[in-house]
């Protein structure tokens, strides 16, 4: 039970990280500081370091050979796939219209599941999943974008690529978690994956200014790179060990609120009657799917 909670605090703060890193990235890339691709070979690349010299001070596990398929497929979708298209599809699309499409995450991951883990989908995580999404949507869907130079099909398609590779991965990711430790396997993953980044982001990184970078967007940067890819694809394969795929896929209706507090934190928005209504059936829904978790583990 207690390893059970600690695995849904790990979670919150997965998706807390995540949301706040919105307003950090954005700033760093709308500033021309770092374009997309570069900034996430140097994202990779930078948390793949800590990755390799983490293990250096924790686990000897070694991984069979037989499993390296796996963890190249785990990183491509789950590292260079996953990153990439979403943030070439915020390029094209707005952040609104990108969080709703991201909100599908559960849902992909509950078919992925119960077809390729042999999850049992029961009637309450069903209704938790949409008590979850309606608030999400409601979120999202708020403040409508009127920018007619978004071009919305194509972001969005890119964002939908993002959240089904990243469904993809969480189950990938449970069956390793349920043969090795994460701190085993998380350093190949990052190493594979910026393997495949390297193409697509070495002329954008190699002519970044870093001498134009001043102390805020030097800490926005490192932020992305220590909490929001360190620290989360470490917390993620852990809580993953205790809980089940669809259940670490619904913390990311969360996401939304923690963005939507630091904006206000930050004076960019403000609470509303119908942000708190979202809010809590966002919580429902996490405590609805959760339930049953924290009563027992997952196999």
């Amino acid at each position: 039970m207690k390893s059970n909670k600690l695995a849904l605090i790990a979670l919150l703060l997965v998706q807390l990280f995540y949301g706040v890193t919105f307003t950090f990235a954005n700033d760093v890339i709308d500033g021309g500081y770092i374009q997309p691709f570069g900034f996430i070979l140097f994202r990779i690349s930078s948390a793949g370091i800590l990755f390799w010299v983490f293990s250096l001070f924790t686990t000897s596990e070694k991984i069979e050979r037989e499993d390296f398929p796996k963890l190249i497929m785990a990183a491509f979708f789950g590292v260079a796939l996953n990153m990439l298209a979403f943030f070439k599809g915020l390029q094209f699309t707005t952040p609104i219209n990108g969080s709703v499409i991201m909100v599908t995450t559960p849902i992909i991951v509950l078919v992925l599941s119960a077809l390729i883990l042999r999850e049992k989908i029961t009637r309450i995580k069903v209704f938790g999943i949409l008590a979850g999404l309606s608030g999400a949507l409601i979120l999202s869907l708020y403040n409508p974008s009127t920018n007619s130079r978004d071009h919305v099909l194509l972001g969005n398609f890119l964002v939908l690529v993002n959240a089904a590779s990243y469904s993809y991965y969480l189950i990938l990711i449970k069956k390793l978690t349920n043969k090795y430790h994460p701190f085993a396997f998380v350093k190949w993953l990052f190493l594979f994956g910026s393997l495949f980044v390297l193409p697509f982001g070495f002329k954008e990184l190699s002519i970044v200014n870093w001498n134009s970078f001043t102390p805020y967007i030097w800490f926005s940067t490192l932020f992305v790179v220590i909490f929001a890819t360190f620290a989360t694809y470490l917390l993620n394969p852990l809580a993953l060990q205790k809980l089940s795929a669809t259940t670490v896929s619904t913390f990311v209706y969360i996401q939304p609120v923690f963005a939507g507090i630091f904006a206000v934190v930050m004076g960019s928005d403000s609470v509303s009657t119908i942000k708190v209504i979202a809010t809590l059936l966002i919580f429902l829904g996490v405590y609805l799917v959760t339930k049953n978790s924290t009563q027992r583990s997952p196999k």
